[in-house]
């Protein structure tokens, strides 16, 4: 028996920063990009005296770092033999999903089969999509262009090189690992969601076979809960803190506009950090989970650029810290920032989802809007309108255009009063004359903003003038894309696919 499952990586375009405090909500567009996990037995035979063993192995493959890691699990504890943690995302994920195994498993035939499948032993192998991962030094080292034409020639599954460079953001003298260069998609979140849904199905406390009826009361939309509650204890622990969680959450559940759960939920997981597995995920499967996920995804005929500037990687963490160190020392000015930021959010979230009834009532004059206004700039948008319909639909993208010049700016400010890059000059600069260009709607920085990466919204099939301008400025127009869908069980190994 082979399990494959595989979660998606995300792009927050609107709510950072303000996503860490409940109730301020982000607007998180899960992506193409995904990562896999394949769960198989080690063994495919059981020894006669195999119901005495008190432990079990586990051995996880990463074929694109040329690793392997091999541990001891405790059959009674759930737990790992760490000897050194080798991925604490990995590690958490499989002692978190073992144990709510054991503790949602409750039939017989459940737990005996359950029981011999961890009697044989777990072969986890996890693959990420090249999105995830920053190949601009490979490209320019061998002389080849910034397009996305390059980055559609490597094989699948590229081998991952380390950065030995020290990142922007990390204290000088400070030890650096080497670090995989990332494109900012939240790839511990989709590994780690990735992980814990593969085992979970494998072991048989959840079915994801029928994700496509999950509604909230449902068998699916239950299992999914599970799914998350498991994968966000999972990635909070390793990550020795309890963040906003929207990236596992988009993970699980896909595109969507996200308010965050109370951290009190996970303290009781933080406290036993591992030690009695069972009570402490018995304890996080029945408490009642206060994260707001509501449907959101882009409007028709919209699509989402990723580009990759090139200028050094930010670290979010300090950036977060800072900004929360400027939220102390003004708490006026940090409250009436917060506050605008809000409105404009939620202007941007009402136009967009303005937009799609539009499309979704009134889809002639919908398309024909968007067609014309995707070869023009944004101040002849107007002009195209010769019905009411298509005048609310201009009125509309303006409307949800300026709501996102109003955010940039509030950011801006965030930035300069608490002394990080929020939206670096080098980043201004790109951003206006991006969004300046022919059918874009929106260009911005993701997330906590920094160097790392740029994305736009654009109209119509105006993306690749985008992506060639992008490329004649130096950045690296990406192939990822928005896809609406969260967690999904694959039918085989993505490496055995026809490409």
């Amino acid at each position: 028996m082979e399990v494959v499952a595989s979660a998606p990586g995300k792009v927050l375009v609107a709510g950072g920063y303000l996503v860490l405090e409940r109730p301020n909500a982000g607007l998180v567009l899960s992506t193409s990009a995904r990562f896999y996990a394949i769960v198989r037995p080690l063994r495919d035979e059981l020894s006669h005296d195999s119901w005495a063993w008190a432990w079990s192995d586990v051995k996880v493959t990463s074929p694109q770092l040329s690793r392997e890691a091999t541990y001891k699990l405790s059959l009674k504890k759930s737990t790992l033999q760490l000897t050194e943690s080798a991925n604490p995302f990995v590690e958490q994920a499989v002692q978190f999903s073992v144990a709510a195994a054991k503790v949602t498993v409750t039939d017989k035939e459940g737990k005996e089969a359950l029981d011999k499948l961890l009697l044989q032993g777990l072969h986890i192998t996890i693959l990420g999509c090249n999105d995830f991962y920053s190949y601009r030094n490979q490209i320019e080292a061998r002389g080849l262009p910034l397009t996305p034409e390059v980055l559609l020639s490597l094989p699948p599954f590229c081998s991952i090189t380390f950065n030995s460079e020290v990142a922007n953001g990390t204290m000088t003298g400070e030890k650096c690992k080497p670090e995989v260069a990332k494109t900012g998609l939240g790839s511990s979140a989709a590994m780690t969601t990735s992980v814990v849904a593969a085992l979970l199905h494998y072991l048989g406390a959840v079915n994801l076979s029928c994700l496509g009826q999950s509604s909230s009361g449902s068998a699916a939309g239950r299992d999914l809960d599970l799914l998350h509650a498991i994968a966000q204890s999972a990635h909070c622990i390793a990550q020795g803190k309890i963040g906003s969680g929207f990236d596992v959450s988009a993970a699980v559940y896909g595109s969507q506009r996200y308010t965050r759960f109370s951290p009190e939920i996970l303290s009781s997981a933080q406290v036993t950090g591992g030690h009695c597995m069972s009570d402490a995920v018995a304890d996080i499967v029945t408490r009642s989970w206060d994260h707001e996920k509501d449907k959101f995804s882009l409007p028709p005929l919209m699509s989402l650029l990723l580009g990759e500037p090139g200028t050094g990687g930010s670290s979010t963490p300090s950036m977060v810290g800072s900004v929360k160190q400027w939220q102390k020392s003004d708490p006026q000015k940090s409250k009436d920032t917060w506050t605008k930021l809000g409105i404009a959010n939620s202007m941007l979230e009402n136009q967009l989802r303005n937009l799609s009834k539009l499309a979704e009532d009134h889809w002639e004059p919908y398309e024909s809007v968007l067609r014309s206004c995707s070869r023009l700039m944004c101040s002849k948008w107007t002009e195209v309108a010769t019905s009411q319909h298509q005048e609310l639909i201009v009125r509309s993208l303006l409307v949800a255009r300026d709501a996102f010049l109003e955010i940039r700016l509030h950011m801006r400010e965030m930035g300069i009063a608490a002394g990080v890059p929020i939206e670096p000059e080098s980043q201004t600069q790109l951003l206006d004359a991006t969004m300046n260009m022919e059918g874009v709607l929106l260009a911005g920085v993701p997330g906590a903003g920094g160097f790392d990466a740029v994305f736009s919204v654009i109209l119509g099939d105006a993306s690749d003038a985008v992506a060639k301008a992008w490329t004649s400025s130096g950045v690296l127009p990406l192939l990822v894309r928005e896809d609406p869908h969260g967690v999904s069980l694959e039918a085989c190994d993505p490496r055995t696919r026809e490409h």
